[in-house]
């Protein structure tokens, strides 16, 4: 089971209640799990300061990162594991997101800003809107390691980062969110938001060495990762009105899943699908 929430999944379902007060209202809810709308500017790129992590912390860093290092292999995708490479991700301590945020701005043009938490979907794309990749900076603790319903800097920078440093991929998740912060119906809403959960989070690629896996959802899993390319998952070849209404569920293992061709074609494809939808005219 994935443990990103940085989409709200909901937010197509009640645009008159907001995300915070319909998470607010259910019982025994992490705080960590209600979006917040920020009041205010956050750090980015050359103001982002690396905090005093405790011992324990990298300790975690390591744990999670070794875990995950070794189903890759053969498994993640070449552009992800060159994205790891170019970051400079080791298992040793948490990487700072000034040094990550100053390799994506030379190779994509992309920066980094650190948030608190959770952020409002809105708020949350806005930033990628800009080429700004929204990340938190405090990873789960130990007791947490298995799985944690809140954000985290592990998900966000193991997850995410490395696939940003691919031209095609950067391009089509800062036209993905410009597209978003445009729709206002709420049907359409949600086929975007399918489409997100499908691709940015439980992408599969289809290369000359196999199937390999791009989504991040899946790639900080590591039940996802054995899971998504076995014989228990169902993989449709990528068709972006399918994904838009293929419906999923957040808690149990991914049944079905799409595979593309090529970043370019998802960036295309996209951009196409968009199109055909009045959605950037």
């Amino acid at each position: 089971m994935a443990d990103d929430k940085h989409l709200d999944t909901s937010a197509g379902e009640d645009h008159s209640k907001s995300a915070y007060a319909k998470y607010a209202e259910q019982e025994d809810v992490d705080p960590r799990c209600i979006p917040m709308k920020l009041d205010g500017p956050v750090p980015e790129h050359d103001a982002i300061e690396y905090p005093d992590y405790p011992p324990h912390d990298h300790e975690t860093w390591k744990t999670l990162y070794a875990r995950q290092e070794r189903e890759l292999p053969g498994r993640a995708c070449e552009e992800y594991l060159e994205g790891m490479r170019i970051l400079g991700l080791s298992p040793e301590r948490i990487p700072s997101l000034l040094d990550i945020s100053h390799r994506l701005d030379a190779m994509v043009g992309w920066r980094i800003a650190r948030i608190p938490g959770l952020l409002d979907t809105n708020d949350f794309l806005g930033f990628m809107a800009r080429a700004h990749f929204p990340s938190t900076d405090y990873i789960r603790q130990p007791e947490e390691i298995e799985y944690t319903p809140a954000p985290d800097c592990f998900h966000d920078i193991f997850g995410h980062m490395p696939m940003i440093t691919n031209p095609f991929f950067a391009n089509f998740f800062q036209s993905f969110a410009e597209t978003y912060l445009r729709v206002t119906d709420e049907k359409e809403i949600r086929q975007l938001e399918r489409f997100y959960w499908f691709t940015v989070e439980f992408g599969l690629i289809n290369t000359p060495e196999g199937r390999r896996i791009y989504g991040a959802g899946i790639l900080s899993s590591p039940k996802e990762v054995l899971h998504s390319l076995s014989e228990k998952v169902e993989v449709v070849d990528f068709t972006p009105e399918r994904l838009g209404e293929q419906e999923y569920d957040v808690w149990h293992l991914q049944p079905i899943l799409f595979a593309i061709d090529s970043f370019e074609q998802l960036e295309q494809e996209f951009k196409a699908w968009a199109k055909r939808k009045g959605w950037n005219d």
